[in-house]
C-alpha cells in the first residue's frame, strides 16, 4: 500500500514537474528536508515498544542535562535572561550593519520638519527642460526615423479623418508649440528657484562674513593687548638693567683712592682731616636718584589693523565730539593708531583711534593752530602765534583702558563721548613737549617735515627751512622775490604779483600749502601759482600756472601733483613734463584735499567728502551728509580731511570728527 501510495506520489511530481518546471525544484527540496527532520524525530523520540530509539533519546537528555550543569553554560544562560534586547541585539549584528542602522536612521523631528515640495512640475519635466531647443529638435528628428514598422502599420489601420492635411499640420504646429511654452515656463521656475537658492547662499555667506569680522576684531584686540604686554616687559627690562646698573656703580665706588694708607702714617704723624665734600665727590654723586613711578607711554603700534579693509565703502567707525569750535587741522599716524586735532577753541587735542577716547592736550601755544602734522610719535604744530612747536607722543603717559569697540556699527558707547572726551588730564602731556621753532613774524600757515627737515609757510610772505636736530632756521625763502625773479625772467615787463583774474579772497591764506622731499620743495600760494623749489640753491625751479585761485592743498608722489584751490578745482599734475594730466571741478571751493594709493579725498564746503577713484573713474560721496536727515538737523559742512590706507577721517564746522571707511 505504502509503495503504491509513494508510486503515485511519485508519479504526481513528475506530472507536476512537467506541467510547471519552475516550482518543482523547489517543491522537492522542501520535501527532501521535510524528510529529514522527520527521521531525525523518530529517531530521537520513537514509540516506547523501540527500546532502540528510547536509548538513543535517554542517551541525548542524559548529554544535555551534563551540559546544563556546567557553570559557564549557567552563567551565560543567566546573563541571557538579564540582558535587554538592546544588547541581544548588539551581540547578534556585526559593527558593520550596526553603523550602517545608525546612519541611515532619521529621527522622527527630521521626518516631521521635511520641507513641502512646493514645485508643480516633476523630475522628468525638469530633464526635458534642460535640454536645449536644437539638441531637442534633432532627437525628435531621430526618433522620427527610428519610428518601428509595428508603428508604421498602427497608423495605417488606424481610421483617418476627414481633416485635410494642412489642418493636421497646423495642429501639429500647435501642439509643438505649446510644448515649447511649457518648456519655457518650466525654465523660468528652474531660474527662480536658482536665484532663491543663490539669495540663500548669500545670505548664509554674509552671516558667516560678520562671525569672521568680528572674529578679527578679537583678535587685533587681542594683538593690541599683547603689544601692551611687550612694552611693560620692555619697561621692565630697562629698570631692571638701570638697577644692575646702578648695583655695580656702587660696588666700585669705594675706590683705594678713598682709603686711608695706614703703613706710612707713623705713631707721631697726624691724619690729615678730610675733606667734607670728599664723600659727596666720590659716592653721594654716585647714588642712584629715586625712581619715580613709569606708566605706559603712547608709542606706535608694530602691527597694522586692517578690519576697516573689510568694511563696506562710505561705513561709518565712530563719530566724535573733538573739539566746540571749527576744526582748522588734524592728522593721524595710522589707521585706528593716534590722532591730534586742532580748532578755533585755542586747543589741541591727542585721541586714541581705537577707543575714540582724548589721550591729551598739548598746551603751550598762545593762539589757535592752524596746521599740523604727525609722523610716528613726532608732532610739529604751527600756530597763529607765528611759532612752530615740536612735541613727543612717546612721552606722553596714558594707559589705554580696556574697553571692547561696539561689533555691530563700530561706534564707543555714549558715555565714552560725553564731556569724558573734552577734558582730560593735562599732566599726561607734561612730558611731550621737545622745542620750539620762532623766526616767523606772521600766522603759520602751512609746515612739512620729513626726516631732519621742517619747511614752514607764513603769512608773512616767506617760507623757512628748519634744522630739527639744531633747532634752528637754516634758509629763508620770499616768495614774493621768486615770483618778481620769475617774470623778469619770462620778460613779461612787470616784477608784480601776479592778478588770478578772480577777486582776492581775504581769508585766504597767502601761503596756503607746501610739501618737501629730500630737497624738492612744493609751494601753492594765493596767487594760484604752484612753484616747485630746489632747496639746494633756494630757487624756483619750474612755476605750474593753471589756477585762477589760492591754492589751499596739494600733495604729491613720484609722478604726479595733485593740487586744490578756492577756483573749485582739483588738478593732476604731472611732475615730468609739468603739464596737466587731469582735472575735475566741484560747485564749491576746495577747502582740504589728501589722497592715498587709490583715492582722491577733499572737502568742497559740504557736508560730505567727495571722493575720486583713480583706478575707475568714480566719483562718489562719503560722510555723514549722505544719510538722510535726522529731525530735521543736517550734519556741519567738512573743513578737514585725511586718509591713509582707506581710512578716512574729516573735521566739521561744528567740531565733530568723523571717521569712515572708503
Amino acid at each position: 500500500m505504502a509503495s503504491r501510495d509513494g508510486a503515485a506520489q511519485g508519479r504526481h511530481r513528475r506530472g507536476a514537474s512537467g506541467d510547471d518546471s519552475l516550482l518543482g525544484t523547489g517543491l522537492s527540496q522542501i520535501e527532501a528536508f521535510g524528510r529529514k527532520v522527520t527521521t531525525t524525530a523518530n529517531q530521537l523520540m520513537g514509540p516506547l515498544s523501540d527500546p532502540s530509539s528510547s536509548v538513543h533519546y535517554q542517551h541525548a537528555m542524559t548529554e544535555l542535562q551534563k551540559e546544563l550543569r556546567r557553570p559557564g553554560i549557567q552563567q551565560r544562560v543567566f546573563s541571557y535572561a538579564k540582558a535587554s534586547p538592546t544588547e541581544l541585539v548588539r551581540s547578534k549584528l556585526s559593527t558593520t550593519e550596526i553603523q550602517h542602522r545608525a546612519l541611515t536612521y532619521l529621527p522622527d523631528d527630521l521626518l516631521r520638519n521635511i520641507p513641502e515640495n512646493e514645485n508643480v512640475y516633476s523630475l522628468f519635466q525638469g530633464f526635458q527642460a534642460t535640454i536645449p531647443e536644437e539638441e531637442e529638435d534633432q532627437h525628435s528628428r531621430k526618433r522620427q526615423k527610428s519610428v518601428s514598422l509595428g508603428q508604421k502599420l498602427l497608423e495605417e489601420r488606424a481610421p483617418r479623418s476627414n481633416e485635410p492635411p494642412s489642418l493636421i499640420n497646423v495642429r501639429k504646429d500647435r501642439d509643438r508649440t505649446n510644448h515649447r511654452l511649457e518648456m519655457l515656463a518650466l525654465r523660468k521656475n528652474m531660474c527662480s528657484a536658482e536665484i532663491r537658492e543663490i539669495d540663500n547662499k548669500i545670505s548664509n555667506l554674509n552671516n558667516m562674513r560678520k562671525i569672521v569680522l568680528d572674529r578679527l576684531g578679537d583678535i587685533e584686540q587681542n594683538e593690541l593687548q599683547v603689544e601692551q604686554e611687550l612694552l611693560d616687559l620692555d619697561d621692565k627690562f630697562e629698570e631692571m638693567v638701570e638697577e644692575f646698573d646702578d648695583a655695580a656703580t656702587l660696588g666700585n665706588a669705594v675706590t683705594p683712592s678713598t682709603e686711608i694708607d695706614l703703613e706710612d702714617a707713623t705713631p707721631g704723624r697726624d691724619i690729615p682731616d678730610i675733606d667734607d665734600s670728599f664723600m659727596s665727590a666720590s659716592i653721594y654723586e654716585k647714588l642712584p636718584s629715586p625712581k619715580s613711578s613709569k606708566r605706559q607711554k603712547l608709542t606706535r603700534r608694530k602691527s597694522m589693523p586692517i578690519r576697516h579693509e573689510h568694511f563696506e565703502p562710505g561705513s561709518s567707525i565712530r563719530e566724535v565730539q573733538a573739539h566746540n569750535d571749527i576744526i582748522t587741522a588734524l592728522d593721524f599716524d595710522m589707521p585706528f593708531g593716534t590722532m591730534v586735532t586742532a580748532a578755533l577753541d585755542d586747543t589741541v587735542r591727542v585721541w586714541d583711534l581705537n577707543l575714540g577716547r582724548c589721550i591729551g592736550l598739548l598746551e603751550g601755544h598762545h593762539a589757535s593752530v592752524r596746521c599740523l602734522q604727525v609722523e610716528d610719535n613726532i608732532v610739529a604744530t604751527g600756530s597763529m602765534d607765528a611759532s612752530i612747536r615740536l612735541w613727543d607722543l612717546s612721552k606722553a603717559e596714558y594707559s589705554p583702558r580696556d574697553d571692547r569697540i561696539n561689533k555691530s556699527n563700530g561706534h564707543p558707547k555714549e558715555d565714552d563721548i560725553g564731556d569724558e572726551t573734552l577734558t582730560s588730564q593735562p599732566s599726561r602731556m607734561q612730558d611731550c613737549p621737545l622745542f620750539s621753532l620762532e623766526a616767523h613774524v606772521d600766522e603759520v600757515t602751512a609746515l612739512h617735515f620729513q626726516g631732519d627737515v621742517l619747511v614752514s609757510g607764513s603769512a608773512d610772505k616767506t617760507l623757512r627751512q628748519w634744522d630739527l636736530v639744531k633747532g634752528r632756521c637754516v634758509q629763508t625763502l620770499d616768495v614774493l622775490w621768486a615770483a618778481a625773479q620769475a617774470s623778469a625772467t619770462m620778460n613779461s615787463g612787470d616784477g608784480q604779483w601776479r592778478a588770478t583774474g578772480r577777486l582776492p579772497d581775504a581769508s585766504a591764506d597767502f601761503v596756503g600749502a607746501l610739501q618737501c622731499f629730500d630737497a624738492a620743495l612744493a609751494c601753492g600760494t594765493a596767487d594760484g601759482m604752484v612753484r616747485l623749489w630746489d632747496l639746494r640753491s633756494g630757487q624756483v625751479h619750474r612755476s605750474l600756472v593753471g589756477h585762477t585761485g589760492p591754492v589751499t592743498c596739494l600733495q604729491f608722489d613720484d609722478v604726479h601733483l595733485v593740487t586744490g584751490s578756492l577756483d573749485r578745482s582739483i588738478r593732476i599734475w604731472d611732475l615730468r613734463t609739468g603739464s596737466i594730466f587731469d582735472a575735475y571741478a566741484y560747485d564749491n571751493p576746495v577747502t582740504s584735499m589728501m589722497f592715498d594709493s587709490r583715492r582722491i579725498t577733499s572737502a568742497v564746503g559740504e557736508n560730505v567728502v567727495k571722493i575720486y577713484d583713480k583706478t575707475d573713474g568714480r566719483h562718489w560721496e562719503c560722510g555723514a551728509g549722505v544719510a538722510p536727515e535726522q529731525d530735521g538737523q543736517q550734519p556741519a559742512t567738512v573743513e578737514k580731511v585725511r586718509i591713509k590706507d582707506g581710512y578716512l577721517t574729516e573735521g566739521r564746522k561744528d567740531g565733530v570728527v568723523g571717521v569712515w571707511t572708503c
